[in-house]
């Protein structure tokens, strides 16, 4: 569902933004599997994904061999961190700069932004995937934890199920960094607005039901007030 969603967002602001055709160079910064890296590269552009994870990495490359010759010669991988990407990459380089679901897990959180930004060419996308430090209290209030609503309203960071800290993000904190990086934000969704609170292992329905769920989604995303009370937000920078 978030994948989906969040493709769907992306290609939007893809195609308002560059020509029809263009081959965009892409960098996906902590890309895990690979899901949007490889979905970019089968809609022609050439793309980097970085990931600091051995095991992701070998998902990703296990999942690129089953590609066609002509979608994997446009991908590579690098194994690093995001916030060593002026190590591997010169400024400018990247016409879109992708980094989903990992500000959430890292403590200079400027200091990574302003690294991505200078990988970006001028009029770049920049695409951040974060937690709602907005709607944080909305999870456990709808399940019935009121000790943890009420503690979230004041708290941003948790442990999560594994024991790793994790941080939510305000969409007014993140609009002054864009803005004091030279990307400043040009357009943002909601992600999960319905379907945060469904069971880890829930299934997703089939067919024409799943179509109607990916609408209302997809539309809640970008309406007011619901998107603001999304589980996660994609934002859109442009680097000026």
């Amino acid at each position: 569902m978030r994948q989906e969603l969040v493709s769907r967002q992306l290609e939007e602001q893809i195609s308002g933004r560059f020509p029809v055709g263009r081959r965009l160079r892409v960098l996906d910064v902590g890309m895990a599997r690979g899901t949007q890296a490889l979905r970019l590269a089968r809609a022609g552009h050439g793309v980097t994904g970085l990931e600091s994870d051995p095991e992701m990495l070998a998902a990703a490359r296990a999942e690129l061999a089953d590609e066609p010759e002509g979608i994997r010669e446009r991908v590579r991988f690098v194994e690093g961190d995001g916030v060593d990407t002026g190590v591997h990459f010169k400024p400018g380089a990247f016409d879109v700069v992708l980094c989903h679901g990992v500000l959430m897990r890292v403590r200079e959180r400027d200091a990574l932004l302003a690294g991505l930004a200078r990988m970006l060419a001028p009029g770049g996308l920049l695409s951040l995937l974060v937690r709602n430090g907005d709607a944080v209290a909305l999870r456990p209030g709808q399940a019935g934890d009121w000790r943890g609503a009420l503690a979230a309203f004041d708290q941003l960071s948790r442990t999560d199920e594994e024991g790793l800290a994790v941080r939510a993000d305000r969409l007014a904190d993140l609009t002054r960094t864009l803005a004091g990086i030279a990307a400043p934000l040009h357009a943002w969704y909601g992600v999960r607005v319905f379907t945060d609170g469904a069971p880890d292992d829930a299934q997703a329905p089939a067919g024409a039901e799943l179509d109607r769920l990916l609408a209302a989604e997809e539309r809640a995303g970008r309406t007011d007030p619901y998107r603001s009370a999304a589980a996660l937000l994609h934002l859109c920078g442009v680097r000026g």
